[in-house]
């Protein structure tokens, strides 16, 4: 039945070399010589017909027929994977990417009620603001992404969409009774493609001449959070992010408080992990987190 199919050592091979661009480094992760992967593939392209690499002095590029047959052959190898995993007794793990504000504030916090409802799963995250291209860092296994959701994105399907509210230590609250100054907190994106969310917009709206504001920007809002954590001032953030800290007690709304919405988390699978019970035991358990979270005033 599958007498064309070549031998599936030479398969894996071509994987790693695929994958990392490079036979040296395909050599490095399958423990042989990068000759003896050189061979292999000379010999894969030779029962294909077929050149599947072209090489260069320091690298490797796949052919069009080489891209073809990498990503099949990808996604085969991790669909087995996954399988022989879920049905094995050995300890499943999983990579997550998402921002690291996100991570920091909201994902690792919670991460222990998920390992006590699957305790065989292991969860790592991998944090970052730029977007990950899962189709060519197959590490990641699954992707939480944060701006404006599009639902025709395939494989996708959105978390929970934020409130920006203003937050403060309760003593910061009550040092500003009689304070001229207020010190506030946002974030500056380093992400050009998300909109504005600054002090500006509500300042405008505030008319009350005896009270000056000074203004202070970071580029990551777990930062901003910290700063008011500290009792530095009032942060202009997620209420997705102070979750924690407001159910806590150590932050709270101030007085000159106006929600408005943010931008949405949104969970996005690649293809070949669409069927991998662990990935989608962790999908559940996050939206099922985020869906019992309610903004009301606190």
């Amino acid at each position: 039945m599958y007498s064309d199919l070549p031998p599936m050592n030479s398969i894996k091979v071509f994987d790693a070399a695929a994958r990392l661009g490079s036979f040296k480094k395909a050599a490095e992760e399958l423990y042989v010589t990068p000759t003896a992967v050189s061979h292999q593939i000379k010999a894969l392209e030779e029962t294909l017909g077929t050149l599947l690499f072209i090489r260069k002095t320091r690298a490797v590029q796949l052919t069009k027929e080489g891209k073809l047959l990498a990503e099949t052959t990808y996604n085969v190898l991790q669909q087995l994977t996954n399988t022989i995993s879920e049905i094995s007794r050995t300890k499943k793990s999983i990579t997550i990417s998402t921002t690291s504000s996100f991570a920091a504030m909201w994902l690792v916090p919670n991460l222990s009620k998920f390992s006590q409802i699957h305790p065989d799963i292991e969860v790592a995250v991998k944090t970052g603001e730029q977007l990950d291209d899962m189709e060519r860092d197959k590490s990641i296994d699954l992707a939480i992404r944060y701006g404006i959701y599009d639902d025709s994105m395939e494989n996708s399907e959105i978390l929970i969409t934020e409130e920006i509210g203003m937050y403060a230590t309760p003593s910061y609250i009550e040092q500003t009774t009689n304070k001229e100054e207020l010190n506030l907190l946002e974030t500056k994106w380093d992400n050009k493609n998300l909109a504005e969310i600054s002090w500006n917009t509500f300042l405008k709206d505030i008319d009350n001449p005896e009270i000056t504001y000074k203004v202070r920007q970071f580029d990551q809002e777990h930062y901003i959070i910290q700063a008011a954590l500290a009792g530095q001032g009032i942060a202009l953030v997620s209420s997705l992010l102070v979750h924690n800290a407001i159910k806590q007690g150590w932050l709270i709304k101030h007085n000159l408080n106006k929600d408005i919405k943010g931008f949405s988390y949104y969970i996005v699978t690649p293809e070949y992990n669409l069927r991998s019970q662990s990935i989608m035991a962790f999908k559940s358990w996050i939206l099922d987190e985020l869906n019992h979270i309610n903004f009301a005033p606190s």
